[in-house]
């Protein structure tokens, strides 16, 4: 199971690697370039409810094999998206391999967490997720190596061309996507079918089809910790996703970090690194300490850390938004383990709108994009500060279990 969070961490990471190269492919606004967390991220908002369909139908194992073979069919597409040399064609290719991740989301989560007694569910799901966040934390050195190492021409040098040279340049580097991709499309295929062969427990008692009572996504959206929950999880993806998708273009910028957009993908790198390493040293601590105030205190700690960021420049403003990653580690899986806490066979329904609220990760980045072309990128940051604060009130308050619907 650690295997395939590995798998969609890497998959997903590699979007903070895309958005800096195809901006530059392009010629695209901050607001343009983050139209591809715009589509990966709201392919869970479209799909969950499906994805979470094709699960109670299929079984967590199952699901879980159809999740990787439709993510390494959307991996494939980026070949034609690269021939064709077509932004649209590489954000539906972006938009199929995200279906593939949210199916694997909507089984996987709920199962790491259902494996083992429920007061240690939110250390479990959180070392599962600390190898999410050792694929997160390899995908930007990949990405860096593969696609943007041949990219050292900034944007005035390109425009200078010859308009036959710009054309081949632009076109060289939509290609430098395509094998890596092709790669991972193979990886996924295989993945599917070593988990096919693979004996896992069935816990069809925590599924949709255990649940006799005729409950709805409203029965679990009504109740308190579920809703919260929800939006947590928003406002909890919208700000980790806002800070790594913009790194690279701020750490690249004259008063912050003033280097290479391969150099600043390193520190891409370390950000996720320090994620998995909070994962892991997280698990321990969530076996014997309450993660609801844990969840408020790393919480906190990353609103100083924005703050921080946002008021200064140099080496401080570079590792003050770096070390936002090690505090982020474990408020993902800790809010899930919450959202579904005491369900039972509302389970799979509340997993389902869980990973909905995902779609944070589009919309989030998206405003902050348009407001970075507005009043610059480092202002823009308030917008995470905004998410973290919320989360500093749902581990006070909004996730104490209350109301629960009756089975």
């Amino acid at each position: 199971m650690t295997t395939i969070f590995f798998m969609w961490g890497f998959l997903t990471c590699l979007n903070d690697i895309l958005i800096p190269h195809l901006k530059a492919v392009f010629e695209l606004s901050y607001a343009q370039a983050l139209l591809i967390q715009f589509t990966f991220f709201g392919a869970y908002f479209v799909m969950s409810l499906p994805a979470g369909r094709l699960v109670a139908h299929l079984g967590y194992k199952l699901g879980i094999v159809a999740g990787l073979v439709i993510a390494g069919i959307g991996a494939a597409i980026f070949w034609p998206a690269a021939a064709a040399h077509s932004y649209p064609a590489f954000l539906g290719a972006l938009f199929v391999l995200a279906t593939g991740i949210t199916v694997l989301q909507v089984a996987a989560n709920p199962y790491v967490a259902l494996l083992g007694p429920e007061k240690t569910s939110s250390s479990r799901l959180t070392l599962a997720q600390a190898l999410n966040s050792f694929g997160t934390a390899l995908a930007p050195l990949f990405g860096g190596f593969l696609i943007l190492s041949n990219q050292v021409r900034t944007a005035a040098d390109i425009n200078a061309m010859p308009a036959a040279e710009q054309l081949a340049y632009r076109t060289q580097e939509a290609h430098a996507v395509q094998g890596p991709y092709i790669g991972l499309a193979v990886v996924l295929v295989l993945l599917a079918v070593f988990v096919y062969l693979f004996n896992l427990p069935a816990l069809k008692e925590t599924t949709e089809q255990a649940d006799t009572s005729n409950h709805t996504l409203m029965d679990a959206l009504r109740t308190p910790h579920v809703f919260f929950g929800v939006l947590a999880i928003f406002f909890y993806v919208g700000g980790e996703v806002s800070i790594g998708s913009f790194m690279v273009n701020y750490l690249s910028l004259p008063d912050i970090g003033n280097m290479s957009e391969q150099r600043a993908s390193h520190f891409v790198s370390f950000y996720w690194l320090g994620a998995m390493i909070g994962r892991f040293i997280g698990s321990s601590l969530l076996a014997i300490l309450s993660p609801r105030k844990l969840l408020a205190a790393f919480a906190a700690v990353n609103m100083l850390l924005v703050v921080t960021t946002m008021s200064t420049s140099g080496t401080v403003a570079v590792y003050s938004i770096v070390a936002i990653g090690l505090f982020n580690s474990i408020m993902f899986p800790t809010i899930f383990a919450l959202g579904i806490e005491r369900l039972g066979p509302l389970t799979s329904k509340a997993s389902s709108l869980l990973i909905m609220a995902i779609v944070g990760g589009a919309l989030i980045p998206w405003l902050q994009g348009v407001i970075a072309d507005h009043i610059g990128l480092q202002h823009a940051f308030f917008l995470p500060l905004i998410c973290y604060a919320y989360i500093v009130f749902y581990g006070v308050s909004g996730s104490k279990v209350r109301n629960l619907p009756s089975t």
